[in-house]
């Protein structure tokens, strides 16, 4: 059975998981109001991958004999100066991510949690991935400022992702 402290941690987490699936999928429709269906792409992929995030949470409370609490969403941002601004938002939210995920697992350490601390580490693990990425994207934006022949070339790149 998990403790109280951890059980409530997790219910918050699957509330920021949720909310970045609902921020991305914003993003997505913003990328395709400007239409680039290639970094829109990208972001519901992201989306996607931030609810089966959410999914993972709650499956292991559900294991561990814990109660789901479901809490309200805030309402996502919706527009963005540019694709870089769009870009910086999504490194700075996932360091956001990293961070809590970093105090769940201070506090599965703290409680002597062991099976919460094993299932944290493949959190741990996808986080250093997903600040890659967004900060891969961020550089390479920066690179090109607003040179629109070369974001068409990075939206095209992007396009592909899930198709590898």
């Amino acid at each position: 059975m998990i403790n109280k402290s951890l059980q409530d941690a997790m219910n918050d987490q699957i509330n920021k998981e949720l909310y970045s699936s609902y921020l991305y999928l914003s993003m997505a429709a913003f990328l395709e109001e400007k239409n680039l269906p290639g970094f829109a792409h990208w972001m519901r992929i992201q989306e996607a991958e931030e609810r089966e995030h959410a999914m993972k949470f709650y499956d292991y409370m559900v294991e561990r004999g814990g109660r789901v609490t479901l809490k309200a969403i805030d309402a996502p941002k919706t527009e963005w100066k540019s694709t870089l601004e769009l870009a910086e938002e999504v490194a700075a939210h996932e360091a956001m991510v990293t961070a809590s995920i970093y105090t769940l697992y201070e506090l599965a350490l703290k409680e002597k949690d062991y099976p919460t601390q094993i299932m944290l580490q493949w959190f741990i693990s996808e986080q250093v991935e997903e600040e890659k990425n967004a900060a891969e994207i961020v550089s390479n934006l920066k690179l090109i400022e607003d040179r629109g022949t070369a974001i068409l070339m990075l939206d095209h790149r992007l396009a592909k992702r899930g198709g590898e």
